[in-house]
Order: C-alpha cells, then structure tokens, then sequence
C-alpha cells in the first residue's frame, strides 16, 4: 500500500467529512452529468459492499443504498463530494437476478461510461478479501484494461477473515494483477464495519483526483 504522511490522511479526512449528496442515477449514456468534476468509480461484483464502502467513505449511513437484494444497481449512480469531486457507483456483476437482457444493459452502461468519461481518473474495484480474485472477476478486469482506465483493487469484508489471512490475499491479489496494464500496483484492504483502510483509501482518492481543501 502507498504511504501517506499525518497530514495528508487528515486533509483526506477534513475532505470527506464535507457534505455528500446523490446526485443522480443515469440509465442511459446522454443522461450522464455534464463531466465538469474529477470522478472516482466504484465497481464490483454485485455482493461485494459498496454501497457500504461508500458511506463508510463519507461518513453516512445512507447515502448509497444498499440492498438485500443483489444486483439492483442498475443504473450509474453520481453522488457529489461538497462540489470537488464526484463518487460514482457503477452497475454490479455476477449473480443479479435479472434478464440476460437487462443485465447485459446496464453493464454495456458502465462500460460505455469507461470508455468515455474524461474526468475519470481512476476505478476502485471491489473485491471481497473473503474470496479474493475469481473467474467471474476477469471479465471486470478485462473491461477495464481495454478501456484504458487506471485501476485499483480494493478489498472489502477484511473483518470477516483471521488475523494474518488478509496479508495473503493481498500479496496474491498484487501477483495476480502484475502483468494487467491498466492495474495499479498497490491493494487496500478495508472493511467498511470497523473502518480499517479507510483513511488510506480517502488519502489515495484525495491523491488520485488532485482535489485540495
């Protein structure tokens, strides 16, 4: 994991204590903001916590909303950071219960929103640390490489593991993505429950986006 100096992690903290808001949900390419704001994605597999990365994130419990369902993410969703940056929550993968139709367009939304957005400087895939990387992931990293964007695996639910065991998913989730070219070369592991990593990942946002107080 990259270091951060006190005061960077607290700037990150200052930033992400300032008012959060959803801005909309796009279910259609014309529909998305116009791109006047640095923006970080969130993608992952449809069970894997963003919505609770997310308000763990900004410090809110409902912010994004997380549902019992998996998979209802179907559209791309933008909340705004205090007007300096932009969360965006992009359509889960895997097991949405869903038409082969339906899920194959709102995943062609995110993709086609990778493609194009200029202001996207990086996305932050969710992986879930009690898994870590699986076939139904390539697909995502895939995508991903293809369109170009800077990357970044971040791995949720670490306080569901032993002591000792979310090192080694890491160090074997930084192998795996070695040779991927689009891949940033650093894991965080977080779990959005008890806050671990978090302050790491709102300094590497804070870093990634170029935002300042």
């Amino acid at each position: 994991m990259d270091d951060f100096t006190p005061e960077e992690l607290e700037q990150a903290r200052i930033l992400f204590a300032r008012p959060a808001t959803f801005v909309m949900g796009a279910a259609k390419i014309e529909q998305l903001p116009e791109p006047d704001l640095p923006e970080i994605a969130f993608a992952g597999r449809s069970n894997v916590g963003k919505s609770s990365l997310i308000n763990g994130l900004v410090g809110m419990h409902k912010l994004a909303r997380a549902s019992n369902e998996p998979g209802r993410t179907r559209e791309v969703n933008f909340f705004d950071l205090d007007g300096r940056m932009r969360l965006v929550d992009l359509p889960g993968y895997g097991w949405a219960k869903a038409s082969k139709a339906t899920v194959k367009k709102f995943q062609d939304l995110g993709r086609d929103y990778l493609r194009g957005r200029v202001t996207l400087k990086r996305v932050y895939l969710l992986i879930d640390a009690r898994h870590g990387l699986k076939k139904v992931d390539d697909e995502a990293l895939d995508a991903l490489d293809l369109a170009a964007v800077s990357y970044q695996i971040v791995l949720t639910k670490a306080d569901k593991l032993k002591k000792g065991e979310a090192e080694k998913v890491q160090a074997a989730t930084l192998k795996a993505i070695s040779k991927r070219p689009a891949a940033y070369p650093a894991v965080i592991v977080t779990s959005a429950e008890k806050g671990d990593g978090l302050p790491e990942l709102r300094a590497e946002i804070m870093r990634t986006t170029g935002v300042t107080l």
